[in-house]
């Protein structure tokens, strides 16, 4: 099993593609009321980060199952990265994690388990390089700390790499890079592709078919 790619000082192959239209993209709903003016502005600009629905599911959900237990999370975050009209983005696809060691301040991979990390990124099933990490800080808001500052000058330091933090208690999510040394914010939306449920935070009835629509059973 090889490591994963790409990490601190790789190169890649950033190929032009146009990013995800207007139609399937939408703000997170955890973005605070500064986070989502800021969306609204830079919409019709398109933006350096887009997550896909599904990604963000996972991230969200791994976040959520952990608060009861008082533990962070953590995982790495898959996809590409692009250039279009000369903006360059990162686009993620999927996301993968393991076996951790947290609490409710810290977490980290837990060394035995870096096999497993390598095999679920074997049985990705398309080409990817990482574009950034994320990880929770449940009840303690979003930010940057000094370990995960230096988790992202290590190895996340290219301007295509984002941090990814998610507060599921007070609902709140962020997301961070590295430029020219200093710890910034970014913004991002949320996409979706063709034929996935575009219903984003909205609950769809279910229809209710009759097993005997006809009522012709005999009763019992």
């Amino acid at each position: 099993m090889k490591p994963p790619s790409v990490l601190a000082g790789e190169e890649i192959r950033i190929d032009k593609r146009l990013p995800p239209p207007s139609e399937r993209r939408t703000a997170h709903k955890w973005l605070k009321e500064d986070a989502l003016q800021r969306y609204r502005d830079e919409n019709g600009k398109g933006f350096e980060l887009y997550i896909s629905k599904i990604a963000e599911e996972k991230i969200r959900n791994h976040a959520t199952s952990c608060v009861d237990h008082k533990r962070e999370v953590m995982g790495l975050m898959l996809g590409g990265v692009y250039t279009h009209d000369e903006m360059t983005y990162s686009l993620v696809r999927d996301v993968v994690t393991t076996d951790l060691e947290a609490s409710s301040v810290h977490v980290k991979f837990q060394r035995e388990a870096f096999e497993k990390l390598f095999a679920s990124l074997d049985e990705v099933g398309f080409k990817y390089v990482i574009v950034g990490w994320y990880h929770s800080h449940p009840g303690h808001k979003c930010f940057m700390s000094s370990t995960d500052i230096d988790t992202q000058k290590n190895l996340f330091n290219q301007p295509y790499h984002n941090a990814l933090v998610v507060d599921p208690v007070n609902r709140e999510i962020e997301v961070y890079f590295m430029k020219d040394g200093v710890i910034r914010t970014r913004d991002f939306a949320i996409y979706w592709d063709d034929f996935e449920n575009p219903y984003h935070g909205t609950t769809i009835r279910k229809r209710v078919v009759r097993s005997d629509p006809d009522r012709m059973a005999s009763p019992h």
